[in-house]
């Protein structure tokens, strides 16, 4: 079966269109599946690889059961290495006890640890424009691994296998945050909807919903793609960092001047900020977001330790390795890359190749040489590829055989 790739996959038949436009931070939604469609993403014999060939312990691993955590010392071990020092690793049996009483097995940024849950939480980062985490919950008692909550991030929960029951009471307090003058006070009186998901569907859920959820009694693994849109206050952040760069502002307040100093100052700042908050102020501070996201881990060696950097033949694949990356011209026939927090910039006649990386699919050498519209050939590219391959921004690999 094929593993789902887009957003699109997650929410058909629905039209991503109609989903941004009438649920994206705004409601609960429910999407139904078919039954084996998530098992390419994470099998329960990739958890059980996961579990067995990666040093998996506290925090990042971690047991709940009546919405606490389980002392580590239940299923940890401090084992001695033959250097003198001790690693921690997981006491089988333990952890296995515990889970058969009813503890819910959860494991944080699991797309850092198996490649297709990677694949797809990039492709959703392209998709909605926003960093995501992804943690598993694998559960098999019928007690409640956390008690109701509400996240400070938006959740696509997909239940991969068996069956868990959601119930949603909806936000007490509209958009919460992380950092906020109030926490939400808890709902009061019966769930706004109930459902119970089965293998292959998906929930939708805003920030500051209030939710449980509980197992059946049998196996249950599902994976939360997590993600925080950019809000109001993200952009007023932006916007003091803009201002830092002005005198205006960075020059002590008149705190033992008149009365009428200090008005004037005020309205002299206020003025000054409407400089900088402008009709394009909110498409600038996206843009800028953009390029502010993470680089994602790329070694491909031998080839990236040469001083070529890339595999011989035009058929080697180059991908970027950030899923935001925004390219602009400028107005002197430069262009910009923006990736990785910095700005990059090239020659004009790197505009097609940067914008064919930035949209996220591998191409070939080949390929990004005979882009319509492109004036470079194959060497050029090559030579563009090494400096973004030496900045980190890129991977080439070989072509698979």
């Amino acid at each position: 079966m094929t593993p789902p790739r887009t957003l699109a996959d997650l929410i058909t038949p629905t039209p991503v269109s109609r989903f941004l436009g009438d649920s994206h931070g705004r409601e609960h939604a429910l999407f139904r599946g078919g039954a084996a469609a998530f098992d390419p993403v994470l099998p329960w014999s990739a958890l059980n690889d996961l579990l067995e060939r990666n040093r998996l312990v506290p925090p990042r691993l971690r047991l709940v059961r009546g919405g606490a955590d389980v002392d580590p010392a239940a299923y940890v071990d401090e084992v001695p290495l033959r250097d003198g020092g001790h690693a921690r690793r997981l006491i089988t049996g333990a952890l296995l006890g515990q889970l058969r009483e009813g503890a819910t097995l959860v494991v944080d940024a699991v797309e850092e640890l198996h490649g297709p849950v990677g694949a797809l939480a990039a492709a959703l980062e392209r998709d909605l424009r926003e960093q995501v985490q992804v943690n598993l919950y694998a559960s098999w008692g019928t007690s409640h691994g956390f008690d109701v909550h509400w996240d400070n991030h938006d959740v696509l929960a997909l239940q991969v296998a068996g069956r868990k029951n959601w119930r949603l009471y909806g936000p007490t307090r509209p958009f919460p945050l992380y950092r906020d003058v109030e926490a939400p006070p808890p709902p009061e009186g019966d769930p706004v909807a109930e459902y119970l998901l089965e293998a292959g569907d998906v929930l939708y859920l805003p920030r500051g919903h209030w939710h449980d959820v509980a197992a059946l009694g049998t196996p249950s693994l599902h994976l939360t793609f997590g993600f925080a849109p950019a809000t109001g206050i993200d952009l007023a952040e932006w916007l003091v960092d803009r201002l830092r760069a002005d005198e205006r502002f960075r020059r002590d307040l008149p705190r033992f001047a008149a009365p009428e100093r200090r008005k004037e100052l005020a309205e002299t700042l206020y003025a000054a900020i409407g400089e900088y908050f402008d009709a394009e102020a909110v498409d600038r501070f996206l843009l800028e977001h953009d390029g502010n996201a993470r680089l994602a881990p790329g070694i491909r060696l031998p080839w990236g330790a040469t001083p070529e950097a890339l595999p011989p033949g035009d058929d080697a694949v180059a991908r970027l390795l950030t899923t935001r990356a925004a390219v602009r011209r400028r107005p002197d026939g430069t262009v910009v890359l923006f990736a990785a927090g910095h700005q990059w910039v090239f020659a004009g006649a790197a505009e097609p190749v940067l914008t064919a990386l930035a949209e996220g699919a591998g191409r070939t050498i080949a390929d990004l040489a005979a882009l319509p519209g492109s004036t470079v050939d194959a060497a050029t590219v090559r030579a563009l590829l090494a400096e973004l391959t030496s900045a980190g921004l890129i991977v080439v690999e070989e072509a698979p055989s």
